[in-house]
């Protein structure tokens, strides 16, 4: 049986399968999907199925889900773990722009904890390294958040190896988001670092953007009478033991759906189907 919980950074106990909150706002990350009370429903009804970690960033919306959260969520669950993200503008839908320095970051992160009504950030993750400025100086900042109260553990998001590599030599790092689900291993070198350095690993587009949900998969999942995207979310949860996905959505049925994977267990005879030429 595969462990339902992970330790991140050895002290917040989460449980592995999580929400994310991207998909309550608009194409391209830009404005609201769903109306208020709508996305409220959602959060809470994930807290209620057991939920312990919920993934936002700043620049959903912009602002918007990180709104969304102290709204459905505040007061936080004693043990409910937010995970927000800065270091990115946004000026329109699909469009990123990396903002490292160290003013925005510090700037960045006090706009969240407003936002967010918490004193701390559980965890903050850098959303990504900007090559314009020294990797030290964007950490070091974060490092003094961290200590200065505002943020409990780090963390890095769409990084090669090299650079958590890198990373790890400035600062504690607790956690990574890179992109990686059944179709897509690109990042199993960065992934099998996390393991080797107990670093929670939280693949992002663990459904691969919604394909997953839609994926031919037809013979595991009539296996356990199981939708091809709880299938997807299994897989992740028994590949590696430091792998917590949050899938997000919108719906309250899809949200039920997606939960209910972390009871699938997969056999030997599944994950070697599911592997087959797909890694």
């Amino acid at each position: 049986m595969i462990s339902q919980s992970f330790d991140i950074a050895g002290e917040l106990r989460v449980r592995r399968l999580g929400y994310g909150t991207g998909m309550l706002t608009g194409t391209g990350y830009w404005g609201p999907r769903l109306e208020p009370d709508q996305a409220v429903a959602v959060l809470r009804r994930a807290v209620e199925r057991g939920v312990t970690l919920i993934d936002t960033a700043d620049n959903y919306g912009p602002y918007i889900a990180e709104d969304l959260v102290a709204r459905a969520l505040h007061p936080y669950p004693d043990d409910l773990v937010v995970a927000t993200k800065g270091g990115v503008v946004r000026t329109g839908p699909n469009v990123w722009h990396v903002a490292g320095r160290p003013e925005r970051l510090r700037a960045m992160c006090e706009a969240s904890l407003r936002r967010l009504k918490a004193e701390t950030i559980d965890l903050y993750q850098l959303h990504r390294i900007d090559p314009d400025v020294p990797l030290a100086d964007q950490l070091g900042t974060l490092a003094e958040l961290r200590q200065e109260g505002k943020i409990r553990h780090i963390g890095l998001d769409t990084v090669t190896l090299e650079e958590l590599e890198r990373a790890l030599e400035i600062t504690e790092i607790a956690s990574v988001q890179n992109r990686f689900n059944l179709l897509d291993r690109e990042s199993a070198p960065v992934l099998r670092a996390c393991e080797e350095r107990g670093l929670a690993f939280l693949p992002w587009f663990p459904l691969g953007n919604g394909s997953l949900a839609r994926a031919d998969l037809p013979e595991v999942a009539r296996r356990h009478g199981a939708g091809a995207g709880q299938v997807a979310l299994a897989w992740l949860l028994h590949h590696s033991p430091v792998i917590l996905p949050t899938p997000g959505t919108g719906s309250l049925a899809h949200l039920e759906e997606n939960l209910d994977a972390a009871a699938i267990e997969l056999t030997p005879d599944d994950l070697a189907d599911l592997d087959r030429d797909r890694s």
